[in-house]
């Protein structure tokens, strides 16, 4: 780990258990002295105390994991999610483990671990730039770990967006929105609108539309280094999402250009990899139970 040494706990303003759960852990732990703690709404106006960070604990759902990797990412900071919340893909650590088991996370010393069995999981980001009519650079440029959605202003209206990669045009989705999704998004919202389930360390992109009426229905695969454009059709009003955080709309005759991200979010793991499909198990209550009674052996 880097040579600062203060650790970030953030938590879920909107669940106030997480906080308590956080200041429980510093109180439990003694690391009163070198911990800092700030909602996930708060947590960018932080900048000056994230550059002496070397650990961030967030305590809350993987949404609150997600807007948090969006704050840090550039600072390269490892992520210990503790998980409060519905789902959670994301979160390494349930409440009730976390004081015993949080000692060996802070106490991780480089990538390649120190003999503790912690290592760091990098997944890749996305880095969505909305391009004014007139050309030049963006007017707003978001990263994101899940997916970029581009999609209808208004609830229930189609949207018509034209596709491009790599600059050849692909198709007009006539759809609710298209999602240019991660690994990680896989088991997001691109999964709900029908779209694979994908090892989360792997390097590519989704393209999934959300519920077409023209256009390619199929998920697309793409090579991580794509570049996706996304442009509403005349008439049609469109808004952009990153990770489920709706940050503008898109005004009309702009476009959106999704791509690798630089940055890559960055989590400390007990587990080894493979431990991804008994997660998804545990998630999705994929595991199936036979209901048959026992065979007679003397059948």
């Amino acid at each position: 780990m880097s040579k600062n040494k203060l650790i970030a706990f953030i938590y879920n303003s909107q669940m106030p258990a997480t906080e308590v759960k956080a200041n429980e852990i510093i109180d439990s732990l003694g690391i009163e002295s070198v911990s800092w703690l700030s909602s996930a709404g708060n947590f960018s106006e932080h900048s000056e105390k994230l550059k002496e960070t070397s650990l961030v604990i967030v305590v809350g759902g993987d949404g609150t994991i997600l807007r948090s990797v969006r704050v840090i990412s550039p600072y390269e900071l490892p992520v210990v999610g503790i998980k409060m919340g519905k789902v959670g893909f994301i979160a390494e650590l349930t409440p009730e483990e976390a004081i015993s088991a949080l000692p060996k996370y802070i106490n991780y010393q480089s990538e390649k671990g120190n003999g503790n069995g912690i290592r760091t999981e990098k997944r890749m980001m996305l880095q969505a730039d909305v391009i004014p009519t007139k050309g030049g650079g963006p007017r707003l440029s978001i990263h994101a770990l899940n997916d970029i959605t581009v999609g209808s202003r208004k609830v229930s209206r189609l949207v018509e967006l034209e596709a491009s990669v790599n600059h050849v045009h692909l198709t007009n989705y006539r759809a609710d929105a298209v999602i240019v999704s991660t690994a990680t998004g896989s088991t997001g919202y691109a999964l709900s609108a029908g779209g694979p389930i994908v090892f989360p360390e792997a390097q590519m992109m989704i393209l999934q539309p959300v519920a077409a009426h023209t256009g390619l229905r199929d998920a697309l695969v793409l090579h991580p280094e794509s570049t996706v454009e996304l442009q509403a059709s005349k008439n049609y009003l469109a808004s952009i999402s990153a990770d489920g955080f709706v940050d503008s709309d898109v005004d009309p005759g702009e476009k959106v250009i999704v791509k690798k991200s630089p940055y890559n979010a960055r989590f400390l793991r007990s587990e080894k990899p493979d431990f991804f499909y008994t997660a998804l198990n545990m998630r999705l209550g994929l595991a199936y139970r036979s209901q048959r009674p026992p065979e007679d052996p003397g059948e």
